[in-house]
């Protein structure tokens, strides 16, 4: 089955800390990556069923927002099906930290 990856980029830490704990706790999906992106801005990513993940990255815009002062998340996206060579080189992989979660 094809599993979709879910990128939301926040500018601060409280956003992106609120977003990822809304992705996975909304949808059947794994946190794959989370970093800092530039300029005080995070990246946090999720892998799993494409609808799941649309719910997720949802979610996690929802409440990425929702962190005062508000307006913080800066971009998101959504690629239903990476392709192999995707997968190889950015860092969206089910690395041996995350393999337990896997949904």
């Amino acid at each position: 089955m094809p599993l979709a990856v879910g990128v939301i980029q926040t500018d601060g830490f409280p956003p992106v800390v609120a977003a990822a704990d809304a992705m996975v706790k909304s949808g059947r999906v794994t946190l794959v990556y989370f970093g800092l992106a530039e300029r005080a801005e995070f990246l946090v990513a999720v892998r799993g069923p494409t609808a799941e993940v649309r719910r997720a990255v949802e979610a996690g815009r929802a409440a990425a927002n929702a962190t005062p002062p508000g307006k913080r998340l800066v971009s998101h996206y959504i690629v239903p099906n990476p392709p192999e060579n995707v997968e190889s080189v950015m860092p969206i992989e089910f690395t041996s930290r995350v393999e337990r979660f896997r949904v």
